[in-house]
């Protein structure tokens, strides 16, 4: 069962990203949490490997989308819950959001800063733009890397794309429009680049091989997806539209196309995932399906920092119970992964899970 014979206290929650080494696999994702100082400072101090700043780019129309935004906390029956910070593990994280308000300036020198002082926690701030223009987004990477910047995240599979104000964010759903951008952001940057894909997508590997053969180092798979949900109080929409949605219902999901693509790409191409973790055997459960890293987003920012801490000592007691390190669980059930052709014949198997009286003698 173990992956290798070792003490369980010289477990190794240590992993690389392409030439990035990761003291541990928890990404804290871009958000609102991590929208200040403030909140990358206490996710950092919560022990994350990396920080994702909560996103920029040169759109106004991006930046006043965030006093439009709102957010609900739905159970598994759909019902608002308070936001009180203790969620239980099956919420839904319903929301509008926009990105940072700072200017582009502000919001850089405020990243390198904190980049700088990661250094000294082993961690990193990894600077996030979401593209609106291609040559302003590829003018503002090369910003980033002058500021000194060890990571850039390009994200163009951020879920609001289609329902935010035209001009404000990009929303990539096809192959050649994602080897466009890619290259010539690649082109603009030597920095190690982190490209953030949408769920949104018929064929989500094939953009990850888009993107990989285009210049990025590591893909991220998957944003959120977009839906809409009936309040039955008011009988009208909650929040007034549609609004992206993930919870833990979603991992499944992002595990089947980490698999996938780690088969199309090769276990040599870093990917990271996002969408669905909620614990650290929900990290281990990432890195099984082929994420070398996993970024929390939603789980931190409706749980709060606490989350993080307790993630990473699940993810480490995971691992002393497998004698494994963390790296050592990449892509181990995503190599496993079989056809339905190739699954043993039980004929008759199905009855089992037919309730009493539906099925008959004559079946």
């Amino acid at each position: 069962m173990g992956c290798r014979a070792h003490s369980a206290a010289v477990t190794d929650l240590s992993v690389a990203i392409g030439g990035v080494r990761l003291k541990n696999p928890l990404i804290c994702g871009a958000g609102e949490h991590v929208m200040s100082a403030a909140g990358i400072e206490s996710a950092l101090s919560a022990g994350a490997g990396a920080v994702v700043a909560k996103s920029a780019n040169e759109s106004e129309a991006a930046r006043r989308q965030l006093d439009r935004t709102d957010y609900a906390l739905l159970d598994a029956q759909w019902r608002r819950l308070p936001w009180a910070f203790a969620p239980p593990p099956d919420a839904t994280l319903f929301c509008r959001s926009g990105l940072a308000q700072q200017p582009f300036p502000e919001w850089l020198e405020m990243v390198a800063r904190l980049d700088r002082a990661a250094r000294a926690q082993d961690s990193y701030v990894v600077a996030s733009l979401i593209l609106a223009d291609l040559e302003r987004g590829a003018a503002m990477a090369g910003e980033v890397e002058a500021a000194g910047i060890r990571v850039l995240e390009l994200n163009i599979g951020a879920p609001h794309g289609g329902e935010a104000a035209p001009g404000a964010i990009t929303l990539e759903r096809e192959a050649g429009r994602v080897a466009a951008i890619v290259a010539r952001i690649r082109a603009a940057t030597r920095l190690p680049l982190w490209v953030k894909l949408t769920g949104q997508s018929e064929d989500v590997a094939a953009l990850a091989a888009a993107a990989r053969a285009a210049g990025a180092d590591a893909v991220t798979l998957m944003g959120r997806f977009m839906g809409f949900v009936p309040d039955l109080e008011t009988m009208a929409p909650l929040l007034g539209t549609n609004a992206a949605i993930g919870g833990a219902w979603a991992l499944p999901l992002t595990c089947r196309w980490l698999a996938l693509a780690r088969r199309r790409l090769g276990p040599a191409a870093p990917l990271i995932a996002t969408n669905g973790a909620r614990s650290g055997e929900d990290i281990a459960r990432f890195l099984l399906a082929g994420a070398s890293a996993v970024q929390m987003t939603s789980a931190i920012f409706t749980g709060g920092f606490g989350v993080v801490p307790r993630a990473l000592d699940e993810l480490r007691d995971y691992l002393a119970r497998q004698r494994c390190h963390a790296a050592d669980l990449i892509g181990k059930a995503a190599d496993r992964l079989q056809s339905y052709g190739e699954q043993p014949s039980r004929p008759g198997y199905w009855k089992a899970f037919v309730a009493p009286g539906g099925v008959g003698d004559d079946v």
